[in-house]
């Protein structure tokens, strides 16, 4: 199998990676559903370090593909409802302090 060379772009950073042509699609996807939730979550919540949001997005991301998938696929989805719904409580606390 041939191997090509990408460049993704995760939170402003491009990485370059050698990948088999057969899993270019499944890279590609992956690093747009990392981008999604990270974009996603700094705009509806408080968090603005990359790091936490690429952790929290991770996170979630794993999470659920590790409930939901077989062991022969691996489906990443894009529902970011549990970690909105925490963010946002965590978010409220924190302005009750205030």
């Amino acid at each position: 199998m041939n191997k090509i060379s990408l460049k993704i772009t995760i939170a402003g950073r491009t990485y370059p990676l050698n990948v088999l042509e057969t899993e270019q699609e499944k890279v590609v996807k992956a690093a747009d559903d990392i981008n999604k939730a990270i974009e996603l979550l700094s705009k509806s919540y408080a968090v603005k370090d990359t790091q936490d949001l690429l952790a929290m997005s991770a996170l979630q991301l794993i999470s659920r593909n590790v409930a939901q998938s077989k062991p022969e696929t691996v489906t990443i989805t894009a529902d970011y409802t549990s970690i909105e719904t925490s963010l946002e409580a965590l978010s409220k606390e924190i302005d009750s302090l205030n």
